[in-house]
């Protein structure tokens, strides 16, 4: 009956160190899941950040592109109305005046 007493708290103390064990390795695997997850929580916010720095880049890049063309194009209009203004001023003038001698 003794050796029956100490068999089975042999097999008690055996499957307490094993839960112990399970229960260490179930503590470490959780400790390297939150570890990873910080990890790639950290390599995602760099990624992100680095897309949006370079999506601003970008529209900054097509912005400055428009607003030279828009630049270049009133450039033009403005020559082309002064050009008009050289060639056509005393005719604008002479209408003008006859205008208002109408009245």
């Amino acid at each position: 009956m003794n050796h029956m007493i100490d068999k089975l708290s042999s097999i008690e103390h055996d499957a307490t160190a094993i839960m112990e064990a399970a229960n260490s390795r179930k503590k470490e695997f959780a400790r390297e899941m939150e570890e990873k997850t910080i990890a790639f929580d950290k390599q995602l916010e760099a990624d992100t950040n680095a897309q949006i720095q370079k999506l601003k880049a970008d529209m900054e890049v097509e912005m400055q592109t428009k607003l030279s063309k828009q630049k270049s194009d009133a450039e033009k209009v403005l020559a082309m109305m002064e050009e008009n203004y050289q060639k056509h001023h005393k005719a604008y003038v002479k209408e003008l005046f006859d205008a208002m001698i109408e009245r």
